[in-house]
């Protein structure tokens, strides 16, 4: 059993900033020479998300709409009276999103449909700094 670790440094925009990690999981999934295992990609923090869709720009928009619906960026969060960040939002949706995505690997490829990708989701409400881990665990 081998493991490999390494991060993904990127610079978001918030509000549900949409970023296609695939390339460079893919790049550590090939670095690492490990071929059958799993592969995890976790976003440290409590306002982003890791998950997998058709990264096109109709989904992407349906996607971000959806959130919206679910948990509205515009109303009165308890998070925001207590630290004044305005900022309540992107919590609840990070922990409705969940943190991490856990991908099976078979034969050195990360097992993603034809058009699913790997994207990191910024809920938060500005700009920020993030160091995504990826860990792969395997032969």
């Amino acid at each position: 059993m081998k493991i490999s670790t390494e991060t993904i440094s990127l610079n978001t925009s918030g509000f549900c900033d949409t970023i296609n990690l695939t390339p460079q999981v893919l790049a550590i999934v090939s670095k690492s020479k490990i071929t059958d295992g799993l592969v995890t990609v976790f976003c440290p923090g409590s306002t982003g998300s890791v998950t997998t869709i058709e990264y096109e720009s109709g989904a992407l928009q349906d996607l971000k709409d959806a959130i919206e619906r679910i948990v509205p960026s515009d109303l009165p969060y308890e998070h925001n009276h207590r630290w004044e960040d305005g900022n309540g939002f992107s919590h609840v949706r990070a922990a409705l999103m969940k943190p991490s995505l856990t991908i099976p690997l078979v034969k050195g490829r990360p097992m993603l449909g034809t058009w699913q990708q790997i994207v990191f989701l910024d809920f938060d409400n500005r700009g920020r700094h993030r160091e995504i881990l990826v860990q792969i665990i395997g032969d």
